[in-house]
């Protein structure tokens, strides 16, 4: 016999941001705590509004499954004496487990005899199992802020106001912070009338969505994403549905019906992104494109509730959209009365950070980073004019009364004031470019200013706030070092600049004044943070864990071409013939490991035939793979291992390394130390698994 488990916490209004990572954390725990008591289920979902947390399990099992354990102990001749008495390891390890020893039981296990003890029990029922199991888990969720309400201990996204906890047509007794569950619950906070009684978990949904809540996301996203569609082509255009938006606006709305507002023709006149900003970032609406892929002068909203009195909520979105329009247009008419390179000086009025000066002193080690990494790069001279002057600027319209208001439009104005002073095309991308990437999926500069502007901006953000001690730890990241970090990784390899990140380290924190003795601690702990964000990229891209781990061996340090080694190995790894040149490789690299000093290799010492072809392979091996290497083919450096393979092994079979002669036998492994240095700078190939 199954049943449905409903679990529904009615809460105050649970920030959007919130939700989706709040029910993706409900389904896991369920289904952990689930599998954990061996209560068996088809399907478990969770759903969410604003005001609600939904768990439905179906056809859940109303017994658990019957107990049968077997836990490995200690060894039978540990656990057992000459008579055959239990040793104080097996009763240990009996009391540990909760079982007699006399019910300990002797098996094999991977060649040897070992103690076992096997654990049994009969499934209780599942509702007696359920109602510590909710609770446990509504009081084991956790959110990026909580808080405390009345006089309660107890932390939650929002005060917890009533719960549903029905198994079948049953109550649960589950109880948080005074509130007993039961079966009722609320409609839409201003369209329902009265507590609403749930009779079976089969009839939840259904009797919502009658008193105008719609508890399932997705179904919610679709209305949302046809009445959009449908809104914009009456008035001859369409509506761009920002993703993150649109998740957002799924999590604002219980009942949801979107509204067509308008604004003043006049405003058109601001650049795109000043009329977007507000309209998207503050008021959470969507802005419609004409057929030209012009902006409209028109919204769309999505309200909590039904078309009644429709006009009157259109009015007031556009009361309230046209109050940020006009400051918007406000601001835009001061700042252009004075152009963008005015506002450099005024940078020395605000402090980056406690202890590395103002954004007008970041703003001269910006420049001088770009120009540590033009030099590196060898970047032409008509070039680095462009990269300097976009330093100079980069932070300027931080000083602009828009930026002010709107702080999303960092450098989106710089770029819009920089063409109005007339300021150099690239000059002026580069002031936007330089924020990127700003969020994960964010494109990446494709300037050469915004490139090296972009770099030395963020390199410059970690050095500083690493060098105060301040490090991410944990989820802990307040200046979004990581993101940071990982953006200038990316930028390096979707260029393909090869550089010396310690070098770049250096320079960084020779312009902050820290001082050598610190720099050192300081460098060890940036070079493995760097490190960790391309680990994490490579995953990201399907590189097997070893791989990486053999590539990083041999060091990191020009992140492009670990970038490609990693690639390359990955792809030698998926050849047929790559596990036995591999295996192959690694008998040579264990041996190799005996190789004393620099020992050069004397051909007039070889016995066999074997020898002399296997040397003869290695010299035209090693000259390729030298080329390879100089040239960035870590391909075919790879690739000279598989050629490799077939006379290695006829030199295995054919000679005894560790010869009595010690010549003969130094001779034989600097050969193979020859051969095992073959790649070296590309990967540690014993790392590798086969």
């Amino acid at each position: 016999m199954t049943m449905d488990l409903l679990l529904e916490i009615g809460t105050e209004e649970i920030p959007a941001k919130f939700m989706p990572g709040t029910l993706a954390q409900l389904k896991e725990k369920a289904g952990a705590a689930l599998a954990e008591q061996r209560i068996g289920c088809k399907d478990i979902a969770t759903y969410g509004t604003p005001r609600r947390l939904v768990l439905v399990v179906k056809d859940i099992a109303a017994q658990q499954a019957d107990l049968y354990k077997e836990v490995k102990g200690p060894a039978r001749k540990a656990a057992f004496d000459d008579q055959g008495k239990p040793t104080k390891a097996a009763l240990g390890f009996a009391r540990s487990q909760g079982v007699d020893p006399g019910q300990l039981v002797v098996k094999d296990y991977e060649g040897g005899e070992y103690v076992f003890a096997v654990i049994t029990g009969a499934g209780r029922q599942s509702r007696d199992i359920l109602p510590a199991l909710l609770t446990e888990l509504i009081t084991g969720l956790t959110f990026p802020k909580s808080m405390r309400w009345a006089g309660y201990d107890f932390r939650f996204v929002r005060p917890i106001h009533w719960l549903v906890a029905l198994l079948g047509q049953e109550v649960l007794p589950v109880s948080i912070t005074g509130v007993e569950a039961g079966r009722v619950t609320f409609g839409h906070r201003f369209l329902s009338r009265g507590p609403l009684t749930v009779n079976a978990a089969a009839e939840y949904f259904a009797l919502l969505e009658k008193n105008y809540v719609i508890v399932e996301p997705e179904k919610r996203a679709a209305i949302i994403r046809r009445q959009i569609t449908a809104l914009a082509e009456t008035q001859g255009g369409t509506a761009v549905l920002d993703e993150d938006l649109l998740e957002e606006v799924i999590f604002l709305v219980e009942y949801p019906t979107a509204l067509f507002g308008r604004f003043e023709e006049t405003y058109l006149e601001l650049p795109a992104p000043v009329l977007i900003t507000p309209m998207r970032e503050h008021q959470r609406y969507f802005p419609v494109y004409g057929a030209d892929g012009k902006l409209l002068n028109g919204f769309i909203t999505v309200r909590n509730g039904t078309a009644e009195h429709i006009d009157t909520v259109r009015a007031g979105n556009e009361k309230v959209l046209r109050a940020r329009l006009a400051d918007a247009k406000f601001f835009w008419d001061e700042d252009r009365k004075a152009p963008l390179c005015a506002h450099v000086e005024e940078l020395k009025t605000v402090v980056f950070q406690e202890g590395l000066g103002t954004m007008r002193d970041k703003g001269e080690r910006i420049k001088e980073l770009s120009a540590a990494l033009g030099k590196e790069l060898a970047i032409p001279d008509r070039e680095m004019a462009v990269v300097l002057r976009a330093a100079l600027l980069a932070k300027a319209d931080l000083m602009t009364a828009m930026v002010k208001e709107f702080t999303e439009l960092q450098g989106v104005m710089g770029r819009e004031y920089a063409r109005l002073n007339g300021e150099d095309p690239l000059v002026a991308e580069a002031i936007f470019e330089h924020y990127l990437p700003r969020f994960a999926g964010d494109g990446l500069p494709q300037t050469t200013a915004g490139k090296l502007v972009g770099v030395a901006d963020k390199m410059d953000t970690i050095a500083g706030t690493v060098s105060r001690g301040l490090m991410p730890t944990g989820s802990q990241d307040p200046y979004a070092l990581r993101r940071q970090a990982l953006g200038i990784v990316n930028i390096l390899i979707d260029s393909g600049y090869s550089l010396s990140l310690t070098k770049l380290l250096k320079y960084a924190l020779d312009l902050l004044k820290v001082k050598e003795a610190k720099q050192e601690k300081l460098l060890a702990g940036l070079q493995e943070f760097f490190q960790m964000r391309l680990r994490n990229i490579l995953s990201d891209q399907g590189v097997r864990y070893d791989v990486i781990d053999a590539v990083m061996a041999e060091g990191a340090d020009d992140v492009y071409a670990a970038y490609l080694r990693a690639l390359a190995v990955a792809r030698f790894m998926e050849n047929p013939a790559a596990d036995q040149a591999l295996t192959a490789y690694t008998r040579v690299l264990n041996l190799a490991k005996k190789a004393v000093g620099d020992t050069a290799i004397n051909p007039a010492l070889f016995a066999e035939t074997a020898e002399s072809d296997l040397y003869a392979a290695y010299r035209q091996a090693s000259q390729t793979a030298a080329q390879a290497k100089q040239r960035g083919d870590y391909q075919a450096v790879l690739a000279s291992l598989t050629a490799l393979q077939a006379p290695i092994d006829a030199f295995f079979a054919a000679v005894m390394v560790m010869a009595e002669d010690e010549k003969i036998k130094a001779n034989r492994l600097a050969l193979l130390k020859g051969i095992a240095d073959l790649l070296s700078g590309v990967a540690d190939a014993g790392r590798i698994v086969a």
